[in-house]
């Protein structure tokens, strides 16, 4: 009698703490699903929700507001996302606010962030709709990435050919500097060219002090 007593106390403790433990799993998965709150409710049009889910967070300077209770598909291009919000929060988000599709952390499940608007304009009204704005995917990123490391190994080879042929004596700049020949003539070239700047000069100087062109030259600098 007693040992029968005994395994009925013990199922009953085990039935009651298995009730507790299932009316508090129903309370906190309630409580993410603002079963338990007053809520309004927004949608907004994505071209790609990213992987988002049903259930995923919705968050607003950084509070989890809400979560998504509705993924419909439009179009072949489009997608509309429904959304359920904390009715506290209502009052912040404006009509001019936005909603991005980001993640939770680095490699987290996909949320929807709200961008807050103008404070001055007026609260979105329940049930509508919200302005989006398209994130940029990592795709697109990586691909961004690989152009700009392929166009740095091109320009890595153009430089590496350019020096090969310097130091080859290939080309102009490669003559400059091993082409003793090309060198001397380039330094004759200038010197030429120095000798001539100064005769030109020279004449010119003469020809201000001769008495037929003095007059001639006065004429030209006053005008």
């Amino acid at each position: 009698m007693q040992k029968n007593t005994g395994s009925k106390i013990k199922l009953g403790i085990l039935v009651s703490v298995s009730f507790a433990l299932l009316l508090i799993g129903i309370y906190f998965i309630g409580e993410k699903q603002q079963m338990f709150s007053a809520t309004f409710h927004v949608s907004g049009v994505f071209k790609d929700i990213s992987g988002l889910q049903v259930g995923n967070n919705v968050r607003f300077s950084g509070i989890n507001v809400g979560v998504i209770s509705e993924i419909e598909q439009i179009t072949d291009t489009t997608v509309r996302v429904g959304m359920t919000i904390n009715e506290k929060t209502h009052k912040f988000i404006k009509k001019n606010s936005k909603a991005i599709i980001g993640s939770d952390g680095l490699m987290g499940n996909k949320i929807v962030i709200i961008l807050p608007g103008i404070a001055s304009l007026p609260a979105i009204a329940n049930n509508d709709t919200i302005a989006t704005t398209q994130p940029v995917s990592m795709d697109d990123i990586l691909i961004k990435i690989k152009q700009t490391s392929d166009n740095a190994a091109d320009i890595t080879g153009s430089l590496s050919m350019i020096m090969d042929n310097i130091s080859e004596g290939k080309g102009t700049i490669g003559k400059l500097f091993f082409d003793s020949a090309f060198a001397q003539n380039l330094d004759a070239t200038l010197v030429n060219i120095k000798q001539g700047a100064g005769g030109f000069k020279q004449n010119m100087d003469a020809a201000s002090h001769n008495f037929l062109l003095r007059g001639f030259l006065k004429r030209k600098n006053k005008k």
